[in-house]
């Protein structure tokens, strides 16, 4: 309980703080300054080494930290759930990144498919488990990282990098706060999503006559999907083979109904989640459901954004790991796709950050170090985000080297309401997670709008959300 309410303070204060981002290129980060003084002291000590023993003494002390940077070499596990094209791409930028300084290092590439980590984590912690922790592997901050793997020891902490590599000037405090316990930081961030994205594919729906506009309401939406589906095209797709894809269609739909606040609220047990608007939210949802595609169980989230710009539907409710879909086609922003805010959320920015640890007892501790030096970076970030869909988690990448979606986004988290994620461990214990997915499992198939509230209400009381 102590952790959910500091998170939720948190969560207050990223609302501020965010602005930071706006500033992009603004905050350099401070690079090592060269050890003048060491490297007179240690002239002389060259020209007369016995008169000047302390200075052969501060000499040898100077050439430690060389010793110290040797590059690594081994092998290096690491263990993520990005296996889509978009998502692989990016990876594999990291990868190259970190090869450029590390080339002596084998990276083994211990990716699981199953988008949101639904496959992942069970593997995951079956290995923790079983004392086989791969070097490092891909974390959400919040309640999964802290949770998950800081209370039960899994993770060391980073504090020591992030102050030898000058982040704490250039990520944002309370994103440090959301990874950070008693102190010590356990995650490095390489990018920030934006989950209430809404994604179109603009050509079809210019041949249907259909122009969006900046923001769209629940009213339009609706509006537009009778359009469409008037004309034979599906307007919504949804893939949901992992079950949290149509959670995720859900929170989105929570916040677009209640605004920030209300959904805060959840978080924080001022609101019910059997109350007359939370209840309206799942009416609102329910409908949505009746615009889906028919296969949508067949599909997995990235197969659904696949339908869409092959054009077998209008609209896809994902976070912005869509987009590095649209980029891996070959598609280009504001031409061949486009995008506003899931219905109603225009205002706010559901945040799903990315960051990898450092496992304790990693098998090779240097490479690992050295991996999360890698992820950390400037260039590393600015190589990553534009694949990735993602924006930096630090503050001053080159706003140049992002394309109008980026821009956009960066727009959003400078400005907007910042809100929790569940579906991706943010605002929730795990429990409540699993909950959440159970119930809506079910809710796509009766949709029995007292059963749903029923069951997260029940599922919020148990995990400690409720008072």
């Amino acid at each position: 309980m102590e952790f959910r309410r500091r998170t939720l303070i948190v969560w207050g204060l990223l609302i501020t703080l965010s602005l930071l981002v706006a500033a992009c290129g603004t905050a350099p980060t401070p690079a090592p300054a060269a050890p003048a003084e060491q490297e007179a002291a240690a002239q002389p000590a060259a020209e007369e080494p016995a008169a000047e023993e302390p200075a052969a003494e501060e000499a040898a002390a100077v050439e430690e930290p060389a010793e110290e940077a040797a590059p690594a070499s081994g092998k290096l596990e690491v263990f993520s759930w990005w296996t889509s094209g978009g998502e692989a791409a990016a990876l594999d930028a990291l990868f190259k990144s970190f090869n450029d300084s590390n080339p002596d290092v084998e990276i083994v590439n211990a990716t699981v498919a199953g988008g949101g980590g639904s496959a992942a984590r069970a593997v995951l912690q079956t290995r923790l488990a079983g004392g086989d922790p791969p070097d490092t592997w891909q974390v959400h901050p919040g309640f999964e990282l802290i949770g998950q793997y800081v209370e039960p020891e899994f993770v060391a902490p980073v504090t020591d990098l992030y102050k030898e590599e000058g982040w704490l000037d250039v990520v944002p405090q309370t994103l440090v706060d959301m990874q950070s316990v008693d102190n010590d930081v356990y995650l490095v961030t390489v990018g920030v999503h934006r989950g209430n994205g809404f994604w179109y594919n603009k050509k079809l729906l210019e041949e249907n006559g259909i122009t969006v506009n900046e923001t769209m309401s629940v009213d339009e939406f609706f509006e537009i999907a009778e359009t469409l589906k008037a004309a034979g095209v599906t307007p919504l797709c949804v893939g949901d083979s992992g079950i949290w894809a149509n959670a995720e269609l859900f929170e989105n739909t929570l916040l677009g109904v209640l605004g920030p606040e209300g959904y805060q609220g959840l978080w924080d047990g001022s609101v019910a989640f059997d109350s007359p608007e939370v209840k309206q939210a799942m009416e609102v949802y329910g409908r949505m459901l009746t615009y889906i595609n028919d296969d949508h169980s067949a599909l997995s989230w990235d197969q659904a954004v696949k339908a869409l710009i092959e054009g077998r539907c209008a609209f896809n409710s994902m976070g912005d790991w869509a987009y590095g879909e649209f980029v891996n086609a070959g598609l280009e922003d504001n031409v061949d796709f486009g995008w506003v805010s899931h219905p109603g959320t225009d205002g706010s920015f559901m945040i799903v950050a990315d960051g990898f640890v450092l496992a304790n007892g990693a098998p090779n501790e240097e490479a690992t170090k050295d991996w999360l030096r890698t992820v950390g970076s400037k260039e590393a970030q600015e190589a990553f985000n534009p694949l990735k869909g993602s924006i930096c988690a630090r503050t001053d990448c080159d706003r140049a080297k992002f394309g109008p979606y980026h821009n956009w986004s960066m727009d959003s988290f400078s400005a907007d309401a910042l809100v929790p994620t569940v579906v991706h461990g943010a605002a929730a214990p795990a429990d409540f997670q699993q909950a959440l997915n159970d119930a809506v499992t079910i809710f796509v198939v009766d949709q029995d709008v007292e059963a749903f509230a029923v069951a997260l209400t029940q599922a919020s009381q148990m995990s400690g959300i409720a008072p």
